[in-house]
């Protein structure tokens, strides 16, 4: 069964020889498996559920290779169910992805042996392979290693830390998403991860996922939401009979995965059962500004083609052009009643020259204007 929860919606417009490719809704589809990598009928499951979904591509929230991180295991608990995501993928059960579209993090388990070697061994990853980032569309992912045997550190001034808050504060992304393994909050039997409480929010991240306890839950600290999600293959955990107060919803009832959604203006994030049944959808959404604004295109210079996005608070009559040095108009990428909400445009170049140009997005009382370079 296919989950299609943001269907992507193109019109073509064609105006003075350029193109205009406009879509209503981009969206990222991921999965994110937590404490999953032991090879029998609950990982199965899980991981049948997880390519039931045709997922772009596969982060992982620890505890990949049980129980001890050893080389002799790893591929029967993780390229067993896994090997079509995993680039560079060299085991016996099948053929390697052509990209990589499998981003794990470390567990303890998974440094049981030799400080995680074959856990390093296994996988293609960016950065030094512990911790490290990448982007796909509107969403930056920050993996970290929250293993205490991490060289570079745990705690909020370490030197991982302290590169996790450089990336952060640099990152342009819709969406900031960081995750790892031990859970700074948790209602389950190992408990608060107080190392672990660095001051995300702050250094602006959106959303923190996590794994080690063998539930599902989600809690908000100070309005920021931490999610753990542990219920991959191992086994479940018991709840604590008193939940944190900054817990919002706990199951443990079964094993499961979660299916996240990304838009330029929302991040929804679900869990399902193996049985696919939806125990909880928590969605973010971007704040609007109060008056209409047009944002920096991107990719600026660009060559075939650049996105424009703007968003208005109110439904409004509005005009998107181009305009070349002299302040004369050489395109007109819209006009017309816009509703309220988030508009993104993928604007095809075609035979425009290059040079320097404006875009201009006029409205009743206001113009915004943003410069871009054709190359």
């Amino acid at each position: 069964m296919h989950y299609n929860f943001y269907p992507i919606f193109r019109v073509f417009i064609v105006a003075l020889g350029l193109s205009l490719l406009a879509t209503v809704s981009y969206g990222q589809r991921f999965a994110a498996i937590g404490d999953y990598g032991f090879a029998g009928p609950a990982e199965r499951d899980v991981a049948n559920l997880v390519k039931s979904w045709n997922p772009d591509f596969i982060i992982t929230l620890g505890d990949n290779n049980y129980d001890f991180g050893d080389s002799t295991t790893i591929d029967q608990n993780i390229g067993q169910y896994y090997h079509a995501y995993i680039y560079k993928y060299r085991g016996r059960y099948g053929p390697s992805a052509s990209t990589n579209r499998f981003f794990p993090s470390l567990g303890n388990h998974d440094y049981y042996t030799r400080n995680g070697e074959a856990y390093r061994d296994y996988f293609t990853l960016p950065g030094n392979g512990r911790y490290y980032d990448f982007v796909r569309g509107d969403v930056h992912f920050f993996a970290l290693d929250s293993d205490p045997a991490e060289p570079d550190g745990i705690s909020a001034t370490s030197v991982q830390a302290q590169w996790l808050q450089a990336e952060l504060a640099a990152s342009t992304a819709h969406w900031k998403v960081v995750y790892f393994h031990h859970a700074p909050y948790s209602s389950g039997q190992h408990g608060n991860t107080v190392a672990l409480q660095w001051p995300f929010r702050a250094w602006g991240a959106s959303v923190v996922l996590t794994g080690h306890d063998h539930i599902y839950e989600r809690l908000l600290v100070d309005g920021f939401p931490y999610i753990i999600n542990g219920l991959g293959g191992r086994s479940i955990h018991q709840r604590s009979p008193k939940p944190l107060p900054e817990s919002q919803r706990v199951f443990n009832s079964d094993y499961g995965a979660m299916l996240l959604t990304a838009t330029p203006d929302s991040l929804a994030m679900q869990f399902f059962t193996r049985k696919q049944v939806l125990v909880e959808t928590y969605v973010l959404h971007r704040t609007i500004s109060t008056s209409p604004q047009l944002y920096t295109a991107s990719p600026n210079p660009f060559l075939g083609f650049t996105r424009l996005e703007y968003s208005l608070p109110s439904p409004t009559q509005v005009q998107l052009r181009v305009l070349n040095m002299l302040g004369q108009e050489v395109a007109q990428l819209h006009q017309g009643l816009m509703p309220a909400g988030w508009h993104r445009l993928e604007w095809q170049r075609n035979g425009l020259a290059p040079g320097l140009y404006y875009v201009q997005l006029l409205g009743p009382g206001f113009s915004q204007v943003t410069r871009v370079v054709a190359l």
